[in-house]
């Protein structure tokens, strides 16, 4: 399609071909400028049994995998080509083992065409925070802060916000320097994130998802980067000029058509659509479009900026009290509740 279009570059966005090797290969190989890492850094990267090991020789700190009883219960199976939650079992006890390996191959298979499983300690409740990297081709490496992605269902995010009121200034930059280590590592270039789990002041690296995020927006507010405008440099041969700095707060939550108890996907028509002003919206869905099966039924992001937390929080609560979506079931009812939450507002 590039080569017929006279299109001299490819940006893959956030799903299907971003983070596949031989693609990226491929796009190189034709003489097209691919808007993303080298081929080699994907695989070293989305492999997350390579991935765990470049992380240790750089000095960066993962959870212990091994066999389970070395590992001990509970334990977290998980794919190793995989993310987005599937894949992955947590296991109790050594009588569940068996079925619950069966069932991640199985599911593995089916989503990455690798059947390939492991299993690590199981962290029984830790923040899930991220850094956004960004790397130019003269290797200069830069991180541009955290996001806080803890507000989880089917071990995929919801709700995301920059920065973590979890970190203060030293475990951030702890944080940042083991990003920044393991990109050098293993070469990357343009756009990049590094997922943690965090336990107190402790954190362990998880993977580095190997394009940008879909809550890249919250970092842009609170950095006033454009990530994708950096990429676009980065491609081109321009040297880096984001720089870290944090100004004020910024929330996101994920509109979904999916169901707001069982948070199972949805489909159908949708027969009216009204998105809020006043904040930033990122929508691929318009009036009369079809939600099916084939996509993730993602509908649009919501994402509120203010000074302070509590006032992303209360502009972000109001642009959903705004927001309306007919012909479809939508988890609008769950995003208006949860913002109300005195958990997440603590």
């Amino acid at each position: 399609a590039a080569r017929e279009t006279g299109a001299d570059a490819i940006h893959p966005g956030y799903g299907f071909l971003a983070e596949n090797s031989d693609f990226a290969e491929a796009v190189e190989a034709a003489g097209i400028t691919w808007v993303g890492p080298p081929a080699a850094s994907l695989r070293a990267g989305g492999d997350k049994l390579e991935a765990k090991r470049i992380a240790r020789k750089a000095g960066v700190p993962v959870v212990p995998e091994g066999q389970p009883d070395e590992v001990g219960y509970p334990l977290m199976i998980k794919a190793a080509a995989g993310g987005g939650g599937r894949g992955m079992r947590v296991v109790r006890e050594p009588g569940e083992l068996e079925e619950a390996l069966a069932a991640a191959r199985r599911e593995a298979k089916a989503a990455f065409g690798d059947e390939r499983v492991f299993c690590e300690r199981f962290v029984e409740r830790p923040r899930h925070v991220e850094i956004q990297l960004l790397a130019d081709s003269q290797g200069n490496v830069v991180a541009l802060g955290e996001r806080e992605c803890s507000v989880q269902r089917r071990h995929q995010k919801v709700l995301e916000e920059a920065p973590s009121p979890a970190l203060d200034p030293e475990l951030r930059a702890r944080m940042s320097a083991a990003a920044v280590a393991f990109a050098a590592a293993i070469g990357y270039r343009s756009a990049g994130t590094a997922e943690f789990m965090l336990d107190g002041r402790d954190f362990w690296f998880l993977e580095l998802n190997g394009r940008i995020q879909v809550e890249h927006p919250v970092t842009e507010l609170v950095t006033g980067s454009d990530l994708v405008q950096e990429q676009l440099r980065i491609a081109g041969g321009e040297a880096l000029r984001a720089e870290p700095r944090l100004l004020g707060h910024a929330v996101e939550v994920r509109l979904y058509a999916e169901d707001p108890r069982t948070f199972l996907p949805q489909t159908g028509t949708v027969e009216g659509l009204r998105l809020p002003s006043g904040i930033r919206v990122d929508a691929g869905v318009a009036e009369g479009d079809e939600i099916g099966t084939s996509y993730d039924p993602l509908i649009a992001k919501l994402i509120a900026h203010g000074g302070t937390r509590d006032e992303a929080l209360e502009r972000l609560a109001a642009a959903l009290s705004e927001t309306e979506v007919d012909g479809v079931v939508t988890n609008l009812p769950f995003l208006r509740w949860l913002l109300a939450h005195p958990a997440l507002r603590a």
